[in-house]
């Protein structure tokens, strides 16, 4: 039996998007493809403090932060912070133009807590308390903690929520010598939520790096995911397969599409795949 490496994206994916724990099907299906001597990746735009509740499951590995940070067992394969110039520029650039900040670094996410201010300032217009109580009960189950309580830790990237998207464009057009700018989501009030990523990495990038230091080919690698920001780690994976709830622009660069994080997708992907 060929030794495969899989490479699961969270939220979406192995688990509801904000939630930290997976279908019992999806559990069993990671346990049951170690056992037949498969590695199991989690690959993650999260940082390590938000994946650390899935690690109870039994992982191999771990790719945090879109690939700015890899580990297998204790081995740490990557680690890429920003700079501190990179990071002070990229703050000053996108505070100018009055977006909202999350910065994400190893031990916890600090986010600006003026995006939960403009939304109640504006809970009377359509949409924007449910805005809102999403924002409250994300930044509960992910352990966000207001930008007060940061401490200059080092930042692997910054996840933004712009309410122009003028605003965003401007920013992005600034930045784009360093960083990546991956749009996750434009809302019915006007809102744009996006990562700021380092260039130097991505998904697609760490799932190289992973299979160089285990001695795996690619053609030997899995990766399954749902949104966008796995767009480089499917196209790069010998087997790529998107949820039934991913994007449809991510379901056409599949190899495969299985059911949804809610139809026990990732234990059905296994089965048919053979992993276990």
């Amino acid at each position: 039996m060929e030794r495969r490496i899989i490479f699961l994206d969270i939220d979406g994916t192995l688990t509801e998007p904000g939630r930290n724990e997976p279908p019992e099907s999806a559990a069993e299906a990671v346990r049951r493809a170690r056992e037949r001597g498969h590695c199991v990746f989690l690959c993650t735009g999260r940082n390590y403090d938000m994946l650390l509740p899935l690690l109870n499951y039994g992982f191999d590995g771990v790719v945090a932060s879109s690939g700015g940070y890899i580990e297998f067992g204790r081995a740490i394969l990557y680690d890429c912070p920003m700079t501190g110039k990179q990071q002070e520029r990229a703050m000053r650039i996108l505070r100018e133009r009055g977006i909202y900040c999350t910065v994400e670094c190893m031990d916890g996410s600090y986010t600006d807590e003026g995006f939960k201010e403009y939304l109640r300032a504006h809970a009377s217009q359509a949409g924007y308390s449910d805005l809102l109580r999403w924002r409250e009960q994300i930044e509960e189950s992910l352990h966000i903690r207001p930008m007060r309580e940061y401490r200059g830790q080092p930042v692997y990237k910054i996840v933004v929520m712009s309410p122009s998207k003028e605003a965003f464009t401007e920013a992005g057009e600034l930045l784009a010598a360093d960083f990546d700018l991956c749009i996750q989501e434009e809302n019915r009030n006007g809102f744009t939520g996006a990562e700021i990523v380092n260039r130097q990495f991505d998904k697609g990038r760490a799932v190289k790096r992973v299979c160089e230091y285990l001695g795996v080919p690619l053609n030997a690698s899995v990766a399954i995911g749902d949104s966008m920001n796995d767009k480089e780690m499917l196209e790069t994976a010998g087997l790529s397969i998107c949820m039934g709830n991913g994007s449809e622009a991510l379901k056409r660069l599949a190899d495969d599409v299985c059911p949804s994080v809610r139809e026990d997708g990732i234990y059905h992907a296994f089965r048919k795949h053979q992993l276990i």
